[in-house]
């Protein structure tokens, strides 16, 4: 399938869209969509995603001192006609970062792991296979300041595959640039990660991951493969122009839009991570995080100032349309922001 590499360059480029860009570079559709006036609720929100061309949408919504909700529109399969569902499996892509920083500030706090040491000295056999190995620190992973090369950006990757052995595709190639100097997000930094918290703990990461913040938070639907979960239970996902549906590609961590939200709230609010261990996740990485693989699209966030929780899953890729479900979030902010007013006047 490698008409799917011939994408690869937009996809980059897509995921770096601002809401500034809305502005400017937004097809005139979108622009009106985003100028358009708020609907009254976020389920007309979520309803007017799908109408403006998202197949299927799910939104989750936790306010303090209510129960969660969620919102759904569209397919969840749109070839069987499958109406969207909000306790569908979905593809997190790399929200599953947040859950790694957090195993990572764990093991750190347990002095299993240092974030002063290097890579050559947890993976000692990848010294002279990746440059720099030798000065770059597990901190500088974590925080995208390696300088390793990101494997989805190489020629030979192709995101229609579930087969490559991704860090092969940067082994021997030069530093984007010198360790620590400089900021470039790169899935190979987690993709060793991994590797050195499956070298330390000896036996694979996913069951530290498991154990130390799935369990205790009664994360019971979220998992690390497709092959874990039912088919049908996992939306299906779809890239404009083309039929196929892409939820058969493994391609890392499923979840619901509830055991994200779960997980989000206890990152933010200090119940997953002790005292010392939320020092170390707040010195090195974000709270917040988006997500992007062929045929989904997911924003988790935790909004400080109305103390709320909003998870958005998408399902259609392609042609702007990250730009699209960045809109849609904002124009759900607006409304949930609008509300929590509307409750302090009255």
């Amino acid at each position: 399938m490698s008409k799917w590499k011939k994408i690869t360059s937009k996809i980059i480029l897509a995921l770096c869209l601002t809401t500034v860009s809305v502005y400017i570079f937004a097809p005139w559709e979108y622009a009106l969509f985003y100028l358009k006036a708020l609907p009254s609720s976020v389920q007309e929100q979520v309803n007017e995603a799908t109408s403006q061309g998202i197949d299927g949408i799910i939104v989750y919504v936790d306010k303090p001192n209510e129960p969660a909700q969620s919102y759904v529109s569209g397919w969840h399969n749109r070839q069987e006609k499958i109406p969207a569902y909000e306790n569908a499996f979905f593809k997190i892509a790399s929200i599953a970062k947040l859950y790694e920083a957090a195993a990572i500030a764990k093991l750190v706090a347990a002095e299993q792991l240092s974030l002063d040491k290097t890579l050559a000295e947890y993976l000692p056999h990848l010294t002279k296979k990746i440059q720099n190995a030798e000065q770059i620190t597990l901190r500088m992973m974590v925080e995208h300041r390696s300088g390793i090369p990101n494997f989805t950006d190489q020629e030979e990757f192709n995101w229609s595959s579930d087969s490559l052995d991704a860090l092969e595709l940067v082994l021997g190639k030069s530093a984007d640039f010198a360790p620590g100097t400089d900021y470039a997000y790169s899935n190979t930094n987690y993709l060793l990660l991994q590797k050195i918290m499956t070298a330390k703990l000896g036996y694979n990461y996913t069951q530290y991951i498991k154990d130390e913040i799935l369990s205790p938070l009664k994360l019971n639907h979220t998992f690390f493969s497709v092959h874990e979960v039912q088919t049908e239970d996992l939306m299906s996902g779809y890239y404009v122009g083309f039929d196929d549906d892409m939820k058969y590609l493994d391609q890392g961590y499923v979840s619901t839009a509830h055991d994200v939200g779960v997980f989000l709230r206890a990152l933010n609010d200090g119940s997953l991570l002790s005292k010392e261990e939320r020092e170390i996740y707040s010195s090195m990485y974000e709270f917040n995080h988006t997500g992007w693989v062929l045929g989904y699209s997911s924003i988790a966030r935790y909004h400080e100032d109305i103390d709320t929780v909003v998870i958005q899953f998408t399902n259609t890729t392609g042609d702007d349309r990250v730009m699209l479900t960045s809109i849609v979030y904002e124009r759900i902010m607006r409304i949930l922001r609008e509300q929590q007013n509307d409750l302090a006047v009255h």
